[in-house]
């Protein structure tokens, strides 16, 4: 079941993050948060309009998603950058395809122009999850970030979407 997450859901989220962090290269950190530097994510969510998707099975979050800002000036108000992560547990399982599915509408009902994608170079899984729903390759910044001791290579992908019905400046 995809829906919106809610304060309870914060230390099932913060487990699978902590565990994205410290184990592999999806997410350029170091440290394991607190459930405090969630909560704090959460309502900055909240406050910003931007959707936090849960999976739940057996009455479990097993996987989340959301978008927010891509950059800060005001011109790329159209653009927003994503992020999914499932359970370690329950990879491999189509819920980090059915969180993308739904990220994707309401990105649309939103009237965003481009869904951009961050993805480690050697992700390869996340990477075909991402050509499967239209993201294209738009380029690599190499040794973007340096993690268990090599360099890291951060891939972007981008999905055109429906966009505005009308531009506004």
């Amino acid at each position: 079941m995809i829906r919106e997450a809610t304060q309870k859901d914060l230390m099932n989220i913060l487990d699978i993050y902590n565990d994205t962090i410290l184990n592999t290269t999806a997410v350029y950190a170091y440290k394991a948060q607190t459930l405090e530097s969630r909560q704090i994510w959460y309502e900055q969510k909240r406050v910003e309009g931007f959707p936090i998707l849960v999976c739940e099975q057996d009455n479990k979050v097993v996987g989340f998603a959301t978008f927010g800002h891509f950059r800060a000036w005001p011109a790329y108000k159209y653009s927003i950058e994503h992020s999914v992560y499932v359970d370690k547990e329950y990879r491999k399982k189509g819920i980090g395809t059915s969180l993308m599915k739904e990220l994707i509408a309401i990105a649309n009902e939103s009237e965003y122009m481009t869904l951009i994608a961050g993805i480690d170079e050697a992700n390869e899984e996340s990477i075909a999850m991402h050509k499967n729903f239209g993201f294209v390759y738009s380029g690599t910044i190499r040794k973007a970030g340096f993690k268990f001791n090599k360099w890291l290579n951060l891939a972007f992908y981008q999905l055109e979407l429906n966009g505005p019905k009308k531009v506004l400046v």
